[in-house]
């Protein structure tokens, strides 16, 4: 008996690794030598890998494929019809797959829908993508980052809430009172 959920309509590749609880719904393919954590929810019509790694808590709307190349840490949320690529300069008739360029997306980060995420880049710890961002670049912790390009328009807090330093370069987040510094255009948290 398996400790996790597949919808009948979802197949299940050879070599996949599937954590405790995690949720995979209709229309959905795992690909194989993929890893999915604990915890995490799949909506309908996903593509997961091959070679791909999903950390725990991680959820994944509908309509999105997460192909070779991109990592994803715990906690992260990712839009409707967020769009992921991995390849710079892709052809039909030029195979480029050792050319594929890593995207990693780091603990709690949030990816609104219709974001589309360029190859080559790393999201932040808890950084806020916002929907249809199109991102071209890296993006720093805790960075609230909209537009086509991207632009970086402010900081947001693990609760998601955007902060507001004082003179003194600190801010407090509404909902959980936690306090953040701005030191050398990068935030850190208290905690």
């Amino acid at each position: 008996m398996s400790n996790f959920f597949v919808h009948e309509s979802s197949y299940i590749d050879a070599d996949v690794w599937i954590g405790t609880n995690t949720k995979i719904w209709h229309f959905s393919h795992i690909l194989s030598n993929t890893k999915v954590g604990d915890n995490c929810s799949f909506g309908q019509n996903c593509m997961v890998g091959p070679n791909v790694t999903i950390g725990n808590n991680v959820k994944v709307q509908n309509n999105i494929s997460i192909y070779e190349g991109v990592e994803i840490e715990d906690d992260v949320f990712i839009g409707p019809s967020v769009v992921f690529t991995n390849v710079m300069n892709p052809r039909s008739f030029i195979v480029r797959k050792q050319e594929f360029k890593k995207t990693l997306i780091k603990k709690g980060a949030s990816i609104g829908a219709n974001a589309t995420i360029i190859c080559g880049n790393t999201i932040g710890e808890y950084a806020f993508i916002g929907a249809g961002t199109v991102l071209t670049r890296d993006v720093p912790d805790f960075a609230l980052v909209v537009g086509n390009p991207s632009r970086q328009i402010g900081w947001v807090s693990r609760a998601g809430h955007t902060l507001v330093f004082n003179s003194d370069n600190f801010a407090t987040c509404i909902e959980t009172d936690e306090v953040y510094q701005l030191k050398d255009n990068n935030v850190y948290s208290s905690q």
